[in-house]
C-alpha cells in the first residue's frame, strides 16, 4: 500500500474539495485538501477517512487524538504540528516535510514515507508496525521508548536518530544509506543489520556500555 499519484487512490473519484479550515471533533470523509496553508488550526479528536492532502502546509496546528485512516499526503509540509496520541492507519506520505512535529504516544500501522524529510520529529512512546521509510532523511528523530515492529529504512539517511529504551522487533536497517544513531545496547535487540553496519556501530555500542578501546 503505497499510492504514487492522486489517481491511484481507490477513493479518488469520491474525493470532494475541502476549502474550509480544520475544526475539533469533526469527521472528514473523502475530503481533498489542496494547495492551501492551514495555520494555528485546531483539529483535535477529528477523524480523517479516505482523505487526500496535496501541496498543503500545516503550521502550528493542533491534532491531538486525531485519527487518520486511508489518507494520502503528497508534497505536504507539517511544521511545528502537535499530534500526540494520534492514530495513522494505511497512510502514505509522499515527498512530505515534517519538522518539529510531535507524534509521541501515537499509533502508526501500515504507514509509508517515500522521499520525505523528517527533522526533529518526536515518536517517543509511539507504536509503529509495518512502517516503511523509503529514501527519506531522518534528522534528530526521537524513537525513545517507542515500540517498533516490522519497520524498514531502505535508502534512508538517519542522522542523530535516537533509539533509547526502544523495543524493536524485525526492524530492518540493512538498506539504510546512512546509520547515525544514539542508542543504548538493549534498544538494538530485534534489529537486522549487515556485518559492515555492525562494524560501523561498534564504537557507539562500546561507548554505551562503558568499554574503552585503546590500541596504544
Amino acid at each position: 500500500m503505497a499510492w504514487q499519484q492522486l489517481a491511484d487512490l481507490p477513493f479518488a473519484r469520491a474525493l470532494t474539495a475541502h476549502e474550509a479550515g480544520l475544526a475539533s471533533a469533526e469527521t472528514y470523509d473523502c475530503a481533498h485538501f489542496d494547495a492551501t496553508a492551514l495555520e494555528d488550526q485546531d483539529g483535535s479528536a477529528s477523524s480523517f477517512l479516505e482523505c487526500a492532502f496535496t501541496q498543503v502546509t500545516l503550521q502550528r496546528c493542533r491534532l491531538p487524538r486525531a485519527r487518520f485512516t486511508d489518507v494520502w499526503l503528497s508534497d505536504t509540509q507539517l511544521i511545528s504540528v502537535s499530534a500526540p496520541h494520534t492514530s495513522w492507519h494505511d497512510v502514505t506520505f509522499s515527498g512530505a516535510v515534517l519538522a518539529g512535529v510531535e507524534v509521541f504516544a501515537a499509533q502508526l500501522r501500515r504507514v509509508t514515507f517515500t522521499g520525505c524529510k523528517l527533522d526533529s520529529v518526536n515518536f517517543r512512546d509511539a507504536d509503529l508496525a509495518d512502517v516503511t521509510f523509503d529514501n527519506c532523511v531522518l534528522r534528530n528523530v526521537d524513537f525513545g521508548g517507542a515500540r517498533v515492529k516490522r519497520t524498514a529504512f531502505p535508502q534512508s539517511r538517519l542522522t542523530a536518530a535516537k533509539l533509547v529504551q526502544t523495543t524493536l522487533e524485525q526492524v530492518d536497517l540493512r538498506g539504510a544509506a546512512e546509520l547515525g544513531l544514539t542508542v543504548d545496547p538493549a534498544s538494538l535487540r530485534g534489529a537486522i543489520v549487515t556485518t559492515a553496519q555492525l562494524i560501523d556501530m561498534a564504537p557507539v555500542l562500546a561507548d554505551s556500555i562503558g568499554i574503552v578501546v585503546d590500541d596504544q
